[in-house]
């Protein structure tokens, strides 16, 4: 045999490995427009599927409205099914600024999720040369007006101040809200501006607690109560290969009840645990001298023999965290945001901070129409 004739027959016992295991998929789609394209990716990976991202086939096809559709070389196993349609054909699932699916889709099992999408809600199994036949119904994950929500929550921090053994811990009402281009999450709120694939910019806003008051501690004593206010200003999210999320945010004290600003970096990936979706990060957090000598430091006029005048001016510090989804039930899930902050040494200095670490979050238990 020439080496031409060896070389095409180990191709094709390559090819044969590869598909010996594959199935066939049969997918009746209703809800379906009448025109345009519809992307059907297969999904055996929980980590992927929950970010809608490297699926494990994808088959693109016009539509032809209500019917069924045939799927070849369908990895045998469990498997999800997500079908979207691509209104503008652009090849992606076009997304809101927090990574919501923006367009028409379906889910296998008809799964309609309100968050980031569990596997195990989705899955199914296909065997190896299996001819199967599911059904999946199309509709828009944000409604008509977005999807709203209420609960109960509460923010709040560690105190790094000496003599300080509490915190500062405030509940709020966990209303949510998640729209085409406004996104509302506990003390947060986003609006989108431009993109709707991997590069998304938003305005942005958040509510900023006090840090401390006075009488948290006697060395606090006559320096006042520490203002709450409300940054505001641009966000920019990005989807890096690999499943990695990175951000970059800069906000002002719009209400000048402070002065000064704060910026954060930071690069975060999702992992999927049957019904929960845990989101591991780093973060790199900048504040102006307004704001950090507001909470750490201490004017002139308030100086004392033992708590002389300090002046941190402009930290930067690290953290590392942790946010959480877990989906109960379609309409019930529980959020969760915490994080480990090590202060700039400049804060650590101040004669009235004894700990070099924070520990900061929010959580909520809401209920999604």
């Amino acid at each position: 045999m020439s080496q031409v004739k060896r070389f095409l027959a180990s191709t094709v016992l390559a090819s044969l490995a590869v598909y010996a295991d594959a199935a066939e998929l049969i997918v009746e789609v209703s809800n379906v427009p009448a025109s345009g394209q519809l992307v059907f990716q297969v999904y055996d990976s929980a980590n992927a599927f929950g970010d809608f991202r490297d699926p494990a086939s994808e088959t693109v096809v016009e539509s032809k409205g209500d019917g069924e559709y045939r799927l070849l070389q369908v990895p045998s196993g469990d498997i999800a099914v997500l079908v979207y349609v691509d209104a503008n054909r652009n090849g992606i699932i076009d997304k809101n600024f927090i990574g919501i699916p923006r367009e028409t889709l379906g889910l296998s099992n008809n799964y309609r999720p309100k968050g980031p999408p569990s596997f195990d809600r989705a899955r199914f199994m296909v065997g190896e040369d299996d001819a199967r036949k599911i059904e999946i119904e199309l509709y828009k994950v944000l409604g008509k007006r977005g999807r709203l929500g209420v609960g109960a929550g509460v923010v709040g921090r560690s105190s790094p101040y000496m003599d300080s053994s509490g915190g500062v811990f405030q509940p709020i009402p966990a209303i949510t809200y998640n729209g085409e281009r406004l996104q509302w999450l506990g003390p947060t709120l986003r609006y989108g501006i431009v993109g709707s694939g991997k590069l998304r910019l938003a305005l942005s806003a958040s509510y900023r607690i006090g840090v401390y008051e006075e009488d948290d501690s006697p060395v606090l004593t006559g320096l006042g109560d520490r203002d709450d206010t409300l940054l505001a200003g641009l966000g920019l999210q990005y989807e890096l290969p690999g499943g990695f999320d990175a951000s970059l945010r800069y906000e002002h004290d719009v209400l000048d009840r402070i002065g000064g600003g704060a910026a954060t970096a930071s690069l975060s990936k999702g992992f999927q645990l049957g019904f929960v979706r845990l989101s591991p990060k780093l973060v790199v957090n900048w504040q102006s001298s307004e704001l950090a000598n507001h909470d750490f430091g201490v004017p002139l006029s308030a100086a004392t023999p033992v708590r002389p005048a300090y002046s941190p001016g402009s930290t930067a510090s690290a953290e590392i965290g942790l946010t959480s989804f877990i989906e109960i039930t379609e309409d019930w899930r529980i959020l969760f945001d915490l994080s480990l902050e090590r202060l700039d040494d400049a804060v650590v200095d101040s004669p009235i901070v004894d700990d070099e670490t924070v520990v900061k979050g929010f959580a909520a238990i809401t209920y999604v129409f």
